[in-house]
């Protein structure tokens, strides 16, 4: 397995971020058809991510890259919004793993690294349409949680799917 590394991105990385975002929602795509997420702009890149700029402003939210090998290999959004509507200390708001490095254990070394440096309650929500990363997030949950995993199964305003809950220390 690679070597993996997780680095706060600086803000003159915000580009690398935006740039890997398009990779992510052209992934991501698969799961919003039928839904306003995902659309085009008329220059053929996909719509800007909403509040990317906050990450570099506002304390509670951190946008980290993940390198694997010294090479940049994807990225992870956090931040404190809890689909689950109840009170968190951290949610991953996006994880994004390039292709090339999927499968070889660069993704849960990342989100490992990331939730064990996090120690307090978690809130992971996983789209309802996205089943091959069910089981990824239920064992990076495993792995770092202290004291189980609550699973609850979202149908609302605020989520449609998976929501992991659980503590970290």
């Amino acid at each position: 397995m690679p070597k993996v590394e997780v680095v706060r991105a600086e803000l003159d990385q915000r580009e690398t971020i935006a740039n890997l975002l398009q990779l992510y929602t052209h992934d991501f795509s698969d799961y919003w058809i039928g839904l306003s997420q995902g659309e085009l702009g008329e220059d053929g890149r996909f719509l800007p991510y909403p509040h990317l700029d906050s990450y570099w402003t506002e304390p509670d939210r951190q946008a980290l890259l993940i390198r694997a090998d010294d090479k940049l290999a994807g990225f992870a959004l956090v931040n404190t919004f809890a689909h689950s509507g109840l009170p968190a200390d951290f949610s991953m708001a996006e994880f994004f793993v390039a292709r090339k490095y999927r499968r070889l254990g660069v993704g849960q070394a990342a989100a490992v690294e990331i939730i064990r440096a996090r120690p307090g309650q978690w809130d992971i929500a996983v789209t309802r349409r996205n089943d091959p990363a069910k089981p990824f997030w239920r064992w990076v949950a495993a792995a770092t949680a202290v004291g189980g995993v609550e699973e609850r199964d979202h149908d609302d305003e605020l989520w449609n799917g998976l929501i992991l809950r659980f503590r970290s220390a």
